[in-house]
Parts: C-alpha cells; sequence; structure tokens
C-alpha cells in the first residue's frame, strides 16, 4: 500500500523546478508502472500513466513541477543573486536552505541578507525585495564560476515533517501532494476492472502558465478532465471564504468547471460520507482545469482540491486523512464512469 509520507519524501526531494522536471518525471513514471497499463513521458516531461483499455478518456492531472530559484549573477564574493521561477515570496527566504543544481551535482547554500544591524531605521521597516537577498555556498568567486553560471537552478529546501494529528509539513506538496492523490486512487483501481480509459497525468510547467497541461490535453483528446491541485487551508487572520478546513476535500465551481461533473462528485462524496466543501471561483481557478477545458472543442473539467497551509513555502502543511479520502473519491468516480454505457 502507497504510504503517503514516504512518497513525499521521495518526490519532493527530487529535483523538478518548472522547465527542469525530467529528474521527477522519471521518478512518478516509476512510481506508476507497477500499477497501470501503459506509462510514458512526452516531450514536455508530462507523464502519463494509462489504466484501463477501452472507454471514454478520462484525463486526471496533477502537476509535478515546483516553484524555485534562479542564478542571475554570481557576486564578486562568490555569492549567487537569484530570481523567482514560478511564485516565489522573497519574504520566506531569509535564512532558508537551499540546494544549488552545479555542474558537478547538487551542493547546499544558504539564503542571506544584510544583518538588521546594518540596516537603517528606515530600510528594517521595509519587507525583504529578491535584490536584496544572495544565496552564500560558502565558495570562493572562482570556485564558484566553475561550478555555477547564470541559469543554474536553486531549489528550496523543506524536507517532509510529521507533524500531530495526522499533519504533514513539507516544500513541494503543491503540487505533489496532489499526485500522490492520483497514485493512491490508480492503487485502488488496480484489481477493477473499468470501463473507462483513466489517463493519469503529472503535467509539467503548471507554476509558469500551465503549459503542460495544455500541450497534454490537446495530445490525449479526453472526453472528460479531472484537475487535482491544492487549495488554501483554514490559518489565522484569513477573511471568511478565502480559506478551507484541512480536514475537507474540497469541489471547486464556477464557469470554468462542468456542472454536472460538479454535481456527480459532490453526490459521490454524500454517498461515501467524504467531508467536503464548495470552493467559487468566479473566473480562473489558477490550476491546469483552466487549460484542460478549452483543449480541442472543449473538455467537460471537475476540479478537486487539497487543503493545505502556507502554500509556495517550504512547510505547506496537510491532512494525510483528506489526501486519502480525495483519492477514494476519485477511484469511486472512474469506477462509477466505467459502469454506465456512454460518457455522461
Amino acid at each position: 500500500m502507497l504510504s503517503v509520507y514516504e512518497f513525499l519524501k521521495e518526490m519532493t526531494a527530487t529535483r523538478g523546478i518548472s522547465g527542469d522536471e525530467a529528474p521527477v518525471a522519471e521518478k512518478i513514471a516509476g512510481a506508476f508502472r507497477p500499477l497501470c497499463d501503459e506509462v510514458t513521458v512526452d516531450a514536455m516531461q508530462n507523464v502519463v500513466a494509462r489504466l484501463g483499455a477501452q472507454g471514454p478518456r478520462v484525463m486526471i492531472a496533477a502537476h509535478l513541477d515546483e516553484i524555485g530559484l534562479m542564478v542571475s549573477q554570481i557576486e564578486e564574493d562568490g555569492c549567487l543573486r537569484v530570481t523567482s521561477v514560478g511564485g516565489v515570496d522573497p519574504r520566506i527566504l531569509p535564512a532558508g536552505r537551499v540546494t544549488v543544481y552545479t555542474q558537478e551535482g547538487p551542493m547546499p547554500g544558504v539564503i542571506g541578507a544584510i544583518a538588521p544591524h546594518l540596516l537603517t531605521a528606515e530600510d528594517r521597516t521595509k519587507n525583504y525585495k529578491m535584490q536584496d537577498l544572495y544565496v552564500d555556498m560558502g565558495l570562493p568567486e572562482s570556485r564558484v564560476r566553475q561550478l555555477v553560471h547564470p541559469g543554474t537552478q536553486v531549489a528550496l529546501y523543506g524536507p517532509v515533517r510529521a507533524l500531530k494529528n495526522g499533519r504533514y509539513a513539507s516544500k513541494t506538496v503543491d503540487d505533489r501532494g496532489c499526485v500522490a492523490i492520483m497514485l493512491r486512487a490508480a492503487e485502488l483501481l488496480k484489481n477493477t476492472k473499468i470501463g473507462v480509459q483513466a489517463l493519469f497525468v503529472a503535467t509539467s510547467q503548471e507554476e509558469v502558465g500551465s503549459y503542460g497541461a495544455h500541450t497534454v490535453a490537446w495530445a490525449l483528446d479526453p472526453d472528460l478532465g479531472i484537475a487535482i491541485d491544492v487549495t488554501h487551508g483554514e490559518m489565522p487572520g484569513c477573511e471568511p471564504g478565502q480559506t478551507h478546513p484541512l480536514g475537507k476535500v474540497v469541489l471547486s465551481q464556477g464557469p470554468y468547471i462542468d456542472r454536472k461533473l460538479h454535481r456527480r462528485l459532490t453526490e459521490l462524496c454524500k454517498k461515501l460520507r467524504i467531508d467536503y466543501e464548495t470552493s467559487v471561483a468566479p473566473r480562473n481557478t489558477w490550476t491546469d482545469a483552466d487549460d484542460i477545458q478549452i483543449a480541442r472543442a472543449g473538455v467537460p473539467t471537475a476540479l478537486i482540491e487539497l487543503p493545505l497551509k502556507y502554500m509556495h513555502t517550504t512547510v505547506e502543511t496537510f491532512c494525510a486523512d483528506t489526501l486519502e479520502e480525495a483519492a477514494r473519491l476519485l477511484a469511486a468516480l472512474l469506477a462509477q464512469l466505467g459502469e454506465e454505457e456512454e460518457t455522461p
């Protein structure tokens, strides 16, 4: 049986910043192979795992890429100036640990900034900006220039930590936690003959524009789409409606979401006694769902979301039971669709 902790321990530590997903794509493909009929990796590093040989094509997508940093300049003392790949908030970076993917392999670094003692009173009142920060590898400039160049990728460091009450904290739960949902659903269906072709897709480049989902949805031409991504979990100081309880699966509703498919998911939640909540997305969902539903002539698409706290940090926190319930919901939907003569 899939261990969420062990899966995330390995996958969140694997290289896979947007545009550089090959290492994590290879590992995720390997995890799906024992469970699916066919697994491929395309030119965009999308992993496509097919379960079932006939029937309607249902594309289920969770992205495998992560936010990170990229070297923009090397200073005279060997420190690295960086810029963001995806939505990195510079306020979370000071005193953080990173992994620099040098030409000789991954090496550790730390993120530094001018100490507050050396700042003016006015500067101490301001938030950090990316240009105020740098990565220190502890090496002289000559050695750094042998190892690193502008464009070298730098990953944030945040290994999985088990908290109390079934909670876990880690970097890159967005969205490899949702890849774990797909993998767990495939495991639940492994010995079940389903009447659909379930196309589990770990998509690339979501954090910079959902380009992997855009291309793979065009290539697969699915009959239905299910995107799986994270949403904001309840935290102190947030307005009502902005966040959701960690213990509930979230089902989005809005103009980009197929209403019939959404209703089917809510009915399944009631039947299976899965706690759920509806999220309102009046325009974009800012997930792969937006690109899947406009592929080719259009794909009826729904969105399942996993609530987590502290999104786009190194301590994204979620509830393991909710992840399991989302997988149970997804597996039940695929099994139910397979029992019908036509795609709804």
